[in-house]
């Protein structure tokens, strides 16, 4: 589900700021990695350690769970096997440990009053993103926040970015694309707008440069005062 403010919010609107969601607005890898591994075990499988899930994530659950599988046991049966159970303790599990990185919630209150439109775009399945962005950030207005779900090609597609800005009516020189990976930095260049990689994500900075992205970002204020170019 795309969920879309007021029309009249985007009056004042000059620029619209796209904003990945795990690694870079919200540190979710703990209750990923938790519940990832909780549905392992279940089916008698190995788990790992946190820091491994840093890896596996970014392409949607799917491939989370393929990544998370021994490689002799993935196949479909597995999958949806780890995705039921996945499913059911994360959905109940998914603000055990997550939460916003230091300085977001004051950049995305700051770029509000700015008068830029913000939005968020995820590999993340739709309903869990649309829980976790009014529990985490219920006083900013988003212009549109967008998860994963039938239809739509997942990262590194720009169908859920052209999705939003047409349905918002942007072009692509009014939007900026903020993520923490390959994947959203893939994903900004398929969409023909600008990139800015942030270090505090997921994904090695190493990474991000790679794809030459017009900004990196050490910290959220740096957003800021990319937003005022």
């Amino acid at each position: 589900m795309i969920t879309f403010a007021p029309d009249q919010y985007h009056t004042t609107v000059k620029r619209l700021i796209i904003f990945d969601l795990d690694g870079t607005l919200l540190d979710t890898i703990e209750d990923l990695a938790a519940s990832t591994n909780h549905a392992l075990r279940a089916n008698g499988f190995p788990t790992h350690d946190t820091d491994a899930y840093k890896r596996f994530v970014g392409n949607g659950i799917m491939k989370l769970f393929e990544r998370a599988l021994p490689a002799d046991a993935v196949n479909e049966d597995n999958i949806n096997r780890i995705k039921t159970d996945f499913l059911a303790y994360y959905d109940i599990h998914n603000c055990d440990f997550t939460h916003p990185y230091e300085g977001i919630c004051e950049m995305l209150e700051q770029l509000g009053r700015l008068g830029i439109g913000l939005a968020v775009a995820s590999n993340k399945y739709d309903s869990a993103v649309q829980k976790l962005i009014p529990h985490y950030f219920g006083k900013i207005a988003f212009t549109a926040i967008a998860g994963n779900k039938a239809g739509i090609k997942p990262k590194p597609s720009p169908a859920i970015i052209n999705s939003i800005m047409a349905t918002g009516g942007y072009d692509k020189t009014d939007v900026l694309y903020v993520g923490d990976s390959d994947v959203d930095m893939q994903t900004a260049i398929n969409a023909g707008v600008e990139a800015c990689g942030v270090t505090w994500g997921f994904r090695p900075v190493e990474e991000l440069i790679k794809y030459n992205p017009a900004h990196i970002a050490k910290s959220p204020s740096d957003i800021i005062n990319i937003a005022r170019l």
